[in-house]
């Protein structure tokens, strides 16, 4: 007899996702989260692995292919690649950055998706938590 939907755990099965390949989250909150067959990553900046600080404070690019690298990590953690991506969130405190970044994310992603429909993005211009923190990424992704 076949399981009802909401107590199927190939459905259901809710897991935190963690990697050292990628910077530490704060306590409250997970690097990834993988509910069934999605997988939400939260947003990654330029940290440094071992100890949290801002990198690159001054170049957008950089800190774009940084976030975009600990996105990756966090996904293959959680069983995906950058090609299960269906949607990026990026986050950016200044309107000046947006060539910069846009040129690091568009190589980065064609690196990453040869073949196939590149992820939908949508990019918003806020503040970040960090000094020095130029550029915010997260993504969503289906695995299989």
């Amino acid at each position: 007899m076949s399981q009802p939907a909401d107590t199927d755990p190939t459905i259901s099965a809710h897991a935190a996702i963690h990697t050292d390949e990628a910077a530490p989250a704060p306590r409250y909150f997970a690097q990834g989260v993988r509910k069934g067959s999605i997988l939400q990553v939260s947003g990654q900046g330029a940290l440094d692995r071992a100890t949290g600080e801002v990198l690159h404070r001054d170049n957008a690019a950089e800190q774009t292919i940084l976030a975009l690298e600990n996105v990756s990590a966090i996904l293959a953690a959680g069983g995906a690649s950058i090609a299960d991506v269906v949607m990026f969130r990026i986050y950016l405190t200044s309107r000046d950055d947006y060539s910069a970044m846009n040129q690091a994310y568009e190589r980065f992603v064609d690196q990453h998706v040869a073949t196939g429909p590149k992820p939908c993005r949508t990019t918003v211009f806020v503040g970040l938590p960090l000094d020095g923190m130029l550029v915010e990424i997260d993504a969503q992704a289906v695995v299989g």
